[in-house]
């Protein structure tokens, strides 16, 4: 993809350049807008009484504490980027949204090592802030909005380091699990669905802490971390959600085969009449070949049946059927990733089926394909 390609399929997307580190684009996303005003609304009260003076200039305080939580993301989407630059995984862009913000890669093979290293690095990175906020607040030892600014600054390095360190995806500390169970079964995507699991243990864990136990202890709900949770949770859990039905899917790839999810069909002359389409087999779909043998197309079941029964004998099939778009032919015994990337390569969602002899055995249709791989069963 060419750069000025890669620039505007983003502001397609709603998303606002911010610019390159080391030649990754980042863009923010309006979604961010909302995060910013909650920080506003929820702390902007705070300053004002903290310095009565500013007036309505808290409010621009507080919004700075979004501006730095924000800035504190963006350090560690960026140490994510260039520990992949370092293994040399193409990063395509960083977004920067209303839950924090991702780095996206483009192809790569990865190992267990490398892929909690990259993941890891950035928690690592907000570390080294904090400490560095630290270090600051016991030397400098600054004083009013400048102290104030430097404490949230610290603290919410230290916030996105920990959460992200949380061992569940889609965290980074997500990883942890994933390479560990990668590392012990040679499987990522096993790891996927162990991390996926974790994470809405995460959720859980969550819930009780902030709901389950202040009721046991017959203490008020505190409503601004229940709204906090229901953010935080619905982002973990659906992200958790996404990585195990990705990772189930890729697993069921490998056991797909075109024979396994065909519909039984026939081949027919292109030249057949309807009434030799309805003196097939019963449940057996017609697909219509050349002279040759070659699939040209299959016959639509509502236009067939929408022929008087006076007209069949002469009404040629082909006037009820659908052409196959080019390509659109598999082997019985075309099985796994290679039958996916063929199919998503072929126009349409129909595919004559052949057996080993060449003849017609199947049509296969895409629906019945994207249901297995999601649930692994056939529509």
């Amino acid at each position: 993809m060419s750069e000025n390609a890669l620039e505007a399929t983003p502001r397609r997307r709603g998303l606002l350049p911010l610019g390159r580190i080391i030649g990754v684009p980042v863009y923010l996303a309006w979604s961010w807008a909302l995060i910013a005003l909650f920080v506003v609304v929820m702390f902007g009260p705070q300053v004002q009484r903290l310095f009565p003076e500013l007036g309505a200039g808290a409010y621009g305080i507080a919004f700075l504490y979004a501006v730095l939580l924000l800035l504190s993301v963006l350090v560690h989407e960026f140490a994510h980027a260039l520990t992949a630059r370092i293994f040399r995984w193409p990063t395509t862009e960083i977004v920067l949204n209303l839950w924090g913000g991702h780095t996206q890669f483009g192809s790569f093979e990865a190992t267990p090592g490398r892929s909690l290293v990259t993941a890891l690095a950035g928690p690592a990175a907000n570390v080294v802030l904090a400490l560095g906020g630290q270090t600051l607040m016991a030397t400098w030892q600054p004083d009013g909005v400048a102290d104030l600014l430097l404490g949230i600054f610290t603290y919410a390095n230290w916030l996105v380091a920990i959460f992200n360190a949380l061992p569940g995806l889609p965290l980074d500390g997500g990883r942890i699990v994933e390479s560990a169970v990668w590392a012990a079964t040679g499987d990522q995507d096993r790891g996927s669905i162990a991390a996926g699991w974790a994470g809405r243990g995460i959720v859980v864990l969550l819930a009780v802490g902030v709901v389950v136990i202040p009721m046991l202890q017959g203490r008020p709900a505190d409503l601004s971390l229940i709204v906090i949770l229901v953010l935080v949770g619905y982002f973990l859990w659906s992200g958790a959600t996404e990585s195990i039905r990705g990772a189930e899917m890729r697993l069921r790839v490998p056991r797909l085969t075109a024979g396994q999810l065909m519909r039984p069909a026939i081949g027919l002359p292109s030249t057949a009449t309807v009434a030799e389409v309805l003196a097939r087999p019963t449940g057996t779909r017609t697909v219509l070949v050349s002279a040759t043998g070659q699939p040209e197309a299959i016959v639509d079941e509502t236009a067939l049946s929408s022929v008087p029964p006076e007209e069949a004998a002469s009404v040629p099939a082909a006037a009820t059927a659908r052409a196959l778009p080019r390509g659109a032919i598999v082997r019985a015994t075309e099985a796994g990733r290679p039958l996916v990337d063929r199919l998503a390569t072929v126009e349409g969602t129909e595919y004559a089926v052949l057996a080993l002899d060449g003849s017609v055995c199947g049509v296969l249709h895409q629906p019945d394909v994207v249901e297995w791989l999601t649930t692994g069963h056939r529509r």
